[in-house]
């Protein structure tokens, strides 16, 4: 998708664990393994945006991992909260305030984006040292603490 704002855009990024493993993806424009994820359209929350994403990108329905508030009533609705939050440069003049998700399988068939992604696959803590090319120090250690919460 394209950047939705000249300066700044909203995204997501989901750490889905599964059976001691966390999926991770071999995208394809940045060549680096990272979550599942992408930019919140303007007709989303951030909850529908991790679970399209998830969907989309490798053929899963998962369920977001943490708290929603008892806090609904009418016209409000209650958001589970990203697990972190981050802000990273993409270009000289555009960044990306990422909103960090743990999740859990609820369902589905791990398949690949081909057009998004090299690989898909699912990585225990040790595996994630073994990635080629190397994973990040940072994605790595998203990827050991939602190993140990989710």
């Amino acid at each position: 998708m394209p950047h939705i704002h000249d300066l700044i855009d909203f995204t997501v990024a989901i750490f889905i664990v599964h059976e001691g493993k966390v999926l991770v993806i071999h995208h394809r424009k940045l060549d680096k393994w990272l979550p599942i994820g992408g930019h919140i359209e303007l007709d989303e929350d951030p909850e529908q945006a991790a679970l399209r994403e998830a969907r989309e990108e490798s053929g899963l329905d998962i369920e977001l991992v943490g708290e929603r508030p008892p806090t609904t009533g009418p016209g409000t609705r209650a958001l589970i909260a990203p697990r972190f939050l981050d802000i990273h440069r993409i270009s000289e003049t555009h960044e990306h305030i990422g909103m960090i998700y743990f999740a859990r399988v609820k369902r589905g068939t791990t398949t690949l984006a081909a057009e998004e992604h090299h690989a898909i696959r699912w990585c225990t803590d040790a595996e994630l040292d073994a990635l080629e090319p190397p994973m990040s120090d940072a994605v790595k250690w998203y990827c050991r603490t939602a190993l140990r919460e989710a």
